[in-house]
Order: C-alpha cells, then structure tokens, then sequence
C-alpha cells in the first residue's frame, strides 16, 4: 500500500470531431457520462483529481473538480494540458506526482495508479506509461513535478503536442498490462465506439 497518492488529472480538453456535436466527455453510457465512469475509478486512487480543458467553462461544474485551463490559447495537444497541471500543482506545493487520464476511457483500471508506483520501486525521477499490447498508451501515464521543466521547454519554446516527444527525453518505465477484455485503455472516439462500450457494460 502506498500511503501518498498522486494527484490525478483527466484530460477533457481534445477535440471530439469524431462524436459529433457536443462534448465527448459528457456522451453517456449505462446512464453516466463518460467522464463520471472515469472520475468513479480513478478518484479512489489519487487525491488531488484534477480536470483538464482547453480554457475556463461551466461544462463540467456538476462534478466538483477543480479546474486546470490550458495555459496556452488553442487546442495543442494533451502534453498543453499535462504541463498546465503540473504548473497548477507546483503552485499548490504538491510534488507527489501526477497521473494522466484521458475523460474518453470509461474501463481504466481501479488498481492503475498501485500498478504504476510500483513499477518506480521509489524512483521518483522517472515517469511511467502504460503499453497494451505492445503499443504505448501515453495518455495513461505518471509524471514528477521536477518533469515540469522539459515539458515547458517542450510545449512553450519548441511547440510541441505530443506525450511521445517528451517520453523520449527523459527516463521512464514501462508497464505492459496484461491482456483482458474489454481492454481497459479503450478510446470512446465514435459513436460507433460508445455502442461497443455500452455493450461491453450490458455484457459485465
């Protein structure tokens, strides 16, 4: 058992051209929004949980959650949102660490953020990401607050957008999840997407 938790940040501000009109993070399932499914799971294992947008809205006020706008105008990525967190926590003094989580994945692991501590075995210099059969999933991913200065680098001297970059950058380890269905790091992305969801819900 590890006695600190991270904070936790789910990441509400991407694009959801593929849904269609409105918000992905509030499309429902199983009578919950997406991102209630995901605060239901991941709140337990973190403490502060913070949400991500693209800027300042009353979208999400029914959830409680302290909001962390972008820091930088237009949309740019999720890295935009993971450095505008980590600058929110350092301001607060926080500096247990932060872990990333996408509002579109209603099956993240209640045991995510254990799994990830212990891949560290305390090293707190590392980030860790999370690969599902083989293949990287950085938007499920724990970062250090001293990651905060290559990030700023990243996002605000070179433009960069994408989790990827930085993970080449700086020391990390990797955590291939075991295989299990419905995958837990599966993407609402289509309406197509949330029937599959829904039916996997119907199925449990």
């Amino acid at each position: 058992m590890h006695l600190n938790k991270p904070a936790g940040v789910i990441l509400a501000g991407g694009r959801s051209s593929r849904m269609g009109a409105g918000r992905k993070a509030l499309a429902r399932i199983d009578g919950q929004t997406l991102l209630a499914h995901v605060i239901g799971r991941l709140q337990p294992q973190v403490d502060p949980l913070l949400l991500s947008c693209e800027g300042h809205t009353t979208a999400f006020e029914a959830y409680g959650l302290p909001l962390v706008a972008d820091l930088l105008q237009g949309y740019r990525g999720p890295l935009t949102g993971l450095y505008s967190a980590l600058q929110y926590l350092q301001d607060k003094g926080r500096n247990n660490g932060l872990v990333l989580c996408p509002c579109d994945a209603p099956f993240i692991p209640v045991n995510l953020v254990e799994v990830m501590l212990d891949a560290l075995q305390g090293d707190t210099t590392a980030a860790v990401v999370i690969s599902w059969h083989g293949e990287l999933q950085p938007t499920f991913s724990m970062w250090q607050s001293h990651h905060l200065d290559v990030i700023h680098d990243m996002v605000v001297n070179q433009g960069k957008g994408g989790l990827k970059t930085v993970l080449n950058s700086i020391p990390h380890r990797v955590v291939e999840w075991a295989p299990e269905e419905p995958s837990p790091f599966f993407n609402v992305n289509t309406p197509e997407d949330l029937e599959v969801a829904q039916m996997w819900l119907d199925h449990a």
